[in-house]
């Protein structure tokens, strides 16, 4: 999988991010981008999507998630802390 890659630290997962949508979800894969695609109901505003999208992920992958790079744009790259791609994988449903 193009959007995931194990580390030593845990999973990069890389995704893109749409704000404002209606609910928080996970949409699947963008084909174009060959990123995760996320919707997330907060607004980029003063770092709310990133917050939205950090607790959604790490509810739903249930392992602390955190932003290495891409504060600002819509496409970012997240570690998964001490969960392999596979593991990532199975909780996304993918």
């Amino acid at each position: 999988m193009k959007f995931l890659k194990d580390t030593k630290d845990g999973t990069l997962l890389l995704v893109y991010v749409q704000p404002k949508a209606k609910k928080n979800e996970i949409e699947g894969i963008d084909g174009w981008r060959g990123r995760l695609k996320v919707k997330i109901k907060a607004p980029p505003v003063e770092g709310k999507a990133n917050k939205e999208l950090v607790k959604f992920l790490s509810k739903i992958l249930g392992a602390e998630v955190s932003i290495l790079r891409g504060e600002t744009g819509r496409e970012k790259d997240l570690l998964v802390r001490g969960v392999d791609s596979g593991e990532v994988l199975k909780k996304l449903g993918l």
